[in-house]
């Protein structure tokens, strides 16, 4: 029966067996600028805060809130917002931005997903947006739903891909999968939690180089440092259909799920 399956603990497995390294907080605080000015013109974030439900809600907790990419738009319209991540760049630029919008609403907590989170406020709703990629995804629903009055909203990847399969093929840089979506949907089902589930289309990361220094770059920054054969063999790839390369390929997708916060007991790990 599938009350009896531990998706919480086969989420760790699969984590584990994808090898999935996590980038430290200081690979986020060289990137917060960039990423800082791509929110302000942010169609994912339109996207996001277009399917949100804001009746009666004065309070928002961002969870792992970069820049602010979800968390400031919606200052605007909110009592209070908070925005928490481990990396200190972010923030940086999320106070900065505040400050440049004449926000005094906005409050920054530098804490990771890891961390003690007595002293974090609870709000009316709770975000976890692209960052809900963690080492245990069921204390992280369970900490957001401790954290949430009203509603839960999070964003997780469909297909377990960061890059386009193409270009991992191409370089021999092909991994398995990391845990889509569907785990977060399962894990909740264990819960007893039934999400509304739609989806948001961004582009490749890899899209909008405008030449292919510009492109080699972004391939490295998905997949590591290339070598020379691999920069040769891409070089040519994107000298085939420069147009193709400059589009990502492949666009990504990421499953939108929220549901009404309810404290659950964690079902005990399982031994591996």
């Amino acid at each position: 029966m599938i009350s009896s399956i531990d998706f919480a603990e086969l989420y760790r497995r699969h984590l584990l067996h994808s090898q999935r390294t996590p980038r430290p907080a200081s690979v986020w605080d060289a990137r917060a600028k960039e990423l800082s000015r791509k929110a302000q013109h942010s169609s994912y974030a339109q996207d996001f805060i277009a399917h949100m439900d804001l009746d009666g809600v004065s309070t928002l907790l961002d969870v792992g809130c970069g820049p602010g990419t979800i968390c400031l738009p919606l200052a605007h319209r909110l009592q209070h917002v908070y925005g928490l991540d481990y990396s200190a760049g972010m923030l940086d630029c999320l106070v900065e931005s505040a400050a440049d919008q004449k926000l005094t609403n906005v409050t920054a907590l530098h804490l990771s997903w890891d961390s003690d989170w007595s002293g974090v406020p609870v709000c009316d709703i709770a975000v976890a947006s692209r960052s809900s990629m963690v080492n245990d995804l069921a204390l992280a629903i369970e900490k957001l739903n401790k954290h949430a009055r009203k509603r839960v909203y999070m964003t997780h990847i469909v297909g377990g891909h960061f890059i386009d399969a193409q270009i991992a093929s191409l370089l021999g840089r092909v991994h398995a999968a990391v845990p889509d979506y569907i785990y977060v949907v399962n894990i909740l089902y264990a819960m007893g939690i039934h999400p509304t589930l739609s989806y948001i289309e961004t582009p490749s990361r890899l899209a909008g180089a405008k030449d292919f220094t510009g492109f080699a770059e972004k391939v490295a920054g998905s997949v590591g440092e290339l070598t020379p054969p691999e920069l040769a063999t891409l070089h040519a790839w994107y000298n085939d259909n420069p147009e193709r390369a400059q589009s990502g390929v492949a666009p990504m997708q990421w499953a939108l799920l929220s549901w009404k916060p309810k404290i659950t007991v964690i079902p005990a790990r399982r031994s591996a």
